[in-house]
């Protein structure tokens, strides 16, 4: 068998090495939109095939090159998996919903058409119909976002009429993560509660949880910002619920083989999805997880790959959480430049310091933090103790704010 990986990008570079170790041989498709912003390792690949937009010419290519299975690694992969996969007559996921694992107006209508609860939510390149459609329906605060972008690019949460137009106007000026200018704007409800991600892997429709964690994020000039999340036992609170609504979610949406990232608010009014991706999830350090809960998605997703029939029979076991994870989005309060190696050294210092993900090079530039394009990097803490973890938290955080990005 030969997997073909579509944009090894973010998380995705992590891929060809769990493929490596079980015997699983690689090639590399190119979509013609990646997120080039993300960490990417070419020199892993013999074989890089860049699609160019002729979906017949790639699939001839593959199936010379003896492709068997077809996996989406980043989200600007995932509408080309689904096409190469169903052209080589491979399994995927369900091509007629391709399009809503992608676009956030089209996921919600699916998941409503299911009798699942979905947000409120309105499509429009204008911003006077879209103000329209704000007042009509009372709907305050009001979320505006690219249709087809991700990382919580221009994600923007409104309050007044004037705050829309402004949003809606900057949105439709601007370039989605991918390089296409955005020709359309998402308004959707405010949910407010709290929220979690989860990350599964599936194959012939059965899926395996590997995590579920709750985020915890704050306002920066009117965005909402990444700020922690907490890796969760399955006993906490809210988890048996959202894990439940997120299973129906991946089978509304037509996921049934490959990894997803799924995100939800938990409501007074039970959970509600914010969005799905048909991809891994981003920011993975999947040696640090498995210490933690046992295995880790990308492992996960090779395993699913090298020997489908193992995997699912062991869909349904649980996970332990055995260490208290968090992974801390790092916060640049201004104008900076990314610290040099040793300028890490006191933050690798805090008893809990468990791994660091520098999103940029050493002394790069830095904007103030407004969305995770503008994070510098992460700071994983890992412990038993939930004082200890609370202590290096806001020690780190004192740290941004004295100097760290000097």
């Amino acid at each position: 068998m030969t997997c073909a990986i579509v944009d090894a990008y973010g998380a995705g570079r992590l891929l060809p090495a769990a493929l490596r170790l079980r015997g699983v041989p690689f090639i590399h498709v190119r979509s013609e939109f990646p997120d080039t912003r993300l960490a990417y390792r070419p020199a892993d690949f013999a074989v890089e095939l860049a699609h160019t937009g002729d979906i017949a010419a790639t699939a001839a290519a593959m199936r010379e090159l003896g492709v068997t299975t077809v996996v989406a690694a980043a989200e600007s992969g995932v509408l080309l998996a689904d096409r190469l996969a169903a052209a080589l007559g491979l399994p995927g996921n369900a091509i007629d919903h391709s399009v809503a694992r992608r676009d956030k107006a089209a996921m919600q209508e699916t998941i409503r058409a299911a009798g699942l609860a979905a947000a409120r939510d309105f499509r429009s390149a204008s911003s006077a119909d879209t103000v329209a459609w704000v007042r009509d329906n009372g709907i305050r605060p009001v979320v505006l976002k690219p249709v087809l972008s991700a990382g919580t690019d221009n994600v923007i949460t409104c309050t007044t009429a004037e705050e829309v137009v402004a949003a809606h106007d900057r949105i439709m000026a601007s370039v989605d993560r991918y390089g296409r200018r955005n020709d359309t704007v998402l308004a959707q409800q405010f949910l407010r509660g709290s929220e979690y991600y989860l990350n599964t892997v599936s194959w012939a429709g059965t899926h395996r949880l590997i995590e579920v964690w709750r985020y915890h994020k704050r306002q920066v000039d009117g965005q909402a910002v990444y700020d922690y999340e907490d890796l969760l036992p399955l006993d906490a609170f809210g988890v048996a619920e959202v894990v439940g609504y997120a299973r129906d979610v991946l089978d509304a949406l037509g996921i049934s083989h490959g990894a997803a990232h799924t995100e939800i608010m938990l409501t007074d009014d039970g959970p509600f999805l914010i969005e799905t991706g048909a991809r891994l999830g981003g920011g993975q350090v999947p040696e640090l997880l498995s210490r933690c809960v046992g295995t880790d998605q990308v492992n996960t997703l090779a395993f699913a790959l090298a020997d489908p029939e193992s995997f699912v029979a062991e869909t349904d076991a649980p996970y332990q959480l055995k260490n208290l994870l968090r992974c801390v989005n790092l916060i640049s309060p201004a104008t900076g430049r990314m610290p040099d190696a040793d300028g890490w050294d006191r933050v690798r210092e805090l008893p809990s310091f468990a791994g660091l993900v520098a999103n940029h090079a050493e002394g790069a530039p830095l904007t103030k933090t407004i969305d995770m394009a503008t994070c510098p990097g992460t700071v994983y803490l890992c412990t038993d103790d939930q004082a200890e973890l609370e202590r290096d938290y806001q020690t780190l955080r004192d740290m941004e704010l004295t100097g760290l990005y000097r």
